[in-house]
């Protein structure tokens, strides 16, 4: 493991689908979420599949490598474009696999994903922490948490997607500290993944202050990330409802690039840009249709952070 690129890993998993489609068993707690009015299911499934296909060639094209697995759709998984929050990879050779929510996601784990990660990379243990979600108890990931990988610290908004019991046992296991808040969205409702508010990248990390309800619990997660030696980079309510926050940092052939939606790209200011370009360059990914089931470009990639065989 190269440890300058910690926290932005070279390579990702993610899942092409076929029977892409808004979720409405995650819609009670999702406000991302954007049902298509009169649709055709197979004409938006097609959709989505094309700006997949579209994505996964300008990161590549960037040098990131991206193992692509196909979601035939024969599970049942309108999700599964999603694979960041069922499992997650760690220096060291851990890979970790959460309980989650919905039953529909829960089906969204496969045992080829996780085979490809011991004949390619470096795996020492898999933990299953899926079992919990008998006792419903749920941790969706790195979406429920933003972590950063160099300060292990998990960073958490607090909601029944992240249960703190389990967070806990991860933290343990993995050797996290869990940094955890409350959230309200302007209905007053916990967000419900932490990185639709939040990315931490190598030299900057994108923030939203403004809904972490308790101000100092606001000012010490400020301070924290600033103590890391990163700039913190505020951005707005309006922005968060463009995807500004849901962006993964990778590292490409020849510079990192941060990966987010060109929706997510336009709600970001000038001076906000030339922060994130003094480390970074700009990723912009064409993903519209994708980003109606509440989720946008950092939810589609799930970052490998293991040593290549």
């Amino acid at each position: 493991m190269n440890y300058r690129n910690a926290q932005a890993p070279s390579a990702g998993v993610m899942i092409r689908p076929h029977h892409f489609s808004v979720n409405p068993e995650t819609a009670a707690d999702n406000a991302f979420q954007r049902p298509a009015a009169h649709a055709d299911a197979s004409s938006v499934a097609a959709q989505a599949r094309a700006e997949f296909d579209a994505a996964v060639a300008r990161l590549t094209a960037e040098g990131v490598r991206i193992h692509v697995f196909e979601d035939v759709g024969g599970q049942g998984t309108p999700d599964s474009v999603f694979p960041n929050n069922w499992f997650s990879t760690h220096h060291g050779g851990l890979v970790a696999i959460y309980p989650m929510y919905s039953p529909s996601r829960r089906r969204e784990r496969r045992a080829d994903v996780i085979d490809m990660l011991k004949t390619t990379y470096r795996v020492q243990e898999v933990v299953d922490f899926s079992g919990l979600e008998h006792d419903d108890l749920f941790l969706e990931g790195t979406g429920a948490m933003v972590l950063d990988h160099l300060e292990r610290l998990a960073y958490v908004s607090s909601s029944h997607r992240a249960d703190p019991i389990v967070l806990e046992r991860f933290c343990t296991m993995f050797g996290y500290e869990p940094m955890a808040f409350a959230t309200a969205d302007a209905d007053g409702r916990p967000i419900y993944h932490t990185n639709v508010i939040m990315s931490i990248a190598t030299e900057y990390a994108l923030v939203c202050l403004d809904v972490i309800t308790d101000p100092r619990r606001r000012d010490e997660i400020a301070a924290r990330l600033a103590d890391s030696g990163r700039t913190v980079i505020p951005i707005s309510r309006e922005q968060v409802s463009e995807f500004a926050g849901n962006a993964l940092e990778m590292t490409g052939t020849h510079h990192r690039v941060l990966a987010l939606s060109d929706r997510a790209a336009a709600a970001l200011t000038r001076a906000q840009v030339a922060t994130i370009e003094r480390s970074a360059t700009l990723l912009p990914l064409h993903v519209p249709t994708i980003e109606r089931a509440g989720g946008s470009v950092r939810c589609m990639i799930a970052g490998i952070h293991l040593t290549a065989r």
